[in-house]
């Protein structure tokens, strides 16, 4: 039976055989992630980022593929069944992202990180497969024997992070976060279960990290990308405040679900209500019922989702230090005075956030280089760059968002 066959625009044609893995394609969960773009609002700053969580899977997919190629020829010995089983844990990893990213994970479901979702996905497939991925699931969750599986899932030098910075560099065309995937993976190796690299690639994992650093304050946490998602939690929490209050408003079977509903974390353990319905929602959820609202008669509900409509986004200033109580209540009587609207409801209104990111962190685990002699020595004991200027300290940024003047 011949293989399936992906053109991707990253990597070229992408091989994946058939079983398994083309089982966790077809089936509904992953299918879904073909509705959820992978940089979710970034696409309002760069056009072109109309990826999604779909692509980026079968890329890390990819990836791991490569991965495992290379340390067979290196001679380190690993069975087919732990191959399949982390290849499908990486096709997987991305299943419990909801619409717009992170988005819904601090507004509907408080408490349920997006990992801890994908996990309870992976569970459902797994009893649909009769079994086939209790091995995936082990590796997913660190319990296996071998820990450079899970390491190739889950570290600071996994696959998920090759690609998405390959892939999201692709699509935004910022070139800097480039990192030459097919190098670092060449470089890979294996020390005591571990993944390690050897120490001649030093010059790759430096540009590498460096390179996720510039992605990130370029494109992941970009002013303006930023602003639209401070809009888009107001605009569900005043959706989600008017549904406490008994108002009718259009939305899809799935967002309402967590619309009229108090979801905790737990519900989605008691029942298969909560995640039945998570699985069904999409950006399409989101984006038709924001359409519709912006003729709603709640008139902060309005002029919210007219503003993530049309790209008439909050203001952002950028402060050194943590934004004076005096500058917000300013800034406050400002939008009561101009929109009409009480204290309270000025809140939806504007916002700020600490936005930091670190190069390299120095309490996760680490990215090991491994010299000839056999000693393995952190990236952060040998790179000057990395030693110098970013371990243990992060970029701190202090960001204030507030309504356009007219």
């Amino acid at each position: 039976m011949t293989n399936l066959i992906i053109n991707d625009p990253v990597y070229g044609f992408v091989s994946i055989p058939r079983g398994l893995l083309c089982d966790i394609i077809a089936h509904p969960y992953f299918q879904r992630l073909d509705r959820i773009r992978q940089l979710g609002i970034a696409s309002m700053v760069y056009p072109s980022a109309q990826h999604t969580r779909k692509q980026h899977s079968i890329g890390a997919l990819h990836l791991m593929q490569e991965t495992f190629r290379t340390l067979g020829e290196k001679g380190y010995f690993i069975f087919d069944s732990e191959i399949e089983a982390a290849e499908a844990a990486i096709l997987m990893h991305d299943l419990g992202h909801g619409p717009f990213s992170h988005v819904l994970e601090n507004t509907f479901i408080k408490g349920m990180t997006h990992e801890e979702l994908s996990l309870l996905m992976m569970e459902n497939i797994n009893d649909d497969l009769h079994g086939q991925l209790s091995l995936a699931i082990k590796i997913f969750k660190k319990q296996y024997s071998k820990p450079f599986l899970h390491e190739l899932i889950c570290s600071q030098l996994d696959m998920d992070r090759l690609d998405y910075l390959c892939r999201d560099s692709f699509y935004t065309g910022v070139r800097e976060g480039n990192i030459g995937a097919s190098r670092i993976i060449k470089m890979l190796e294996l020390s005591d279960g571990h993944l390690v690299v050897s120490a001649k690639g030093i010059f790759s994992i430096e540009n590498y990290l460096m390179a996720r650093r510039l992605m990130y304050w370029q494109v992941y946490l970009h002013k303006t990308a930023v602003a639209a998602e401070v809009l888009l939690r107001s605009l569900l929490s005043r959706a989600k405040w008017l549904a406490r209050q008994g108002t009718e408003l259009f939305c899809s079977p799935a967002l309402r679900f967590f619309l009229y509903k108090d979801i905790k974390p737990n519900d989605f353990i008691a029942s298969s209500e909560a995640l039945g319905h998570y699985t069904k929602l999409d950006d399409s959820d989101l984006l038709c019922a924001i359409k519709v609202w912006q003729t709603s008669s709640d008139k902060i509900l309005s002029l919210l989702a007219h503003g993530f409509t049309n790209r008439h986004l909050f203001k952002v200033e950028i402060h050194n230090e943590a934004i004076s109580e005096e500058h917000i209540e300013k800034t406050r009587q400002r939008i009561v005075n101009r929109l009409g609207i009480t204290f309270d409801e000025a809140s939806y209104f504007y916002g700020t956030k600490k936005v930091a990111k670190e190069m390299y962190s120095s309490t996760a685990e680490g990215i090991g280089m491994l010299y000839p002699d056999g000693m393995i020595q952190d990236i952060s004991q040998v790179s000057h760059i990395i030693h110098n200027d970013t371990v243990g300290s992060g970029d701190y940024k202090y960001y204030f968002f507030t309504l356009r003047d007219e």
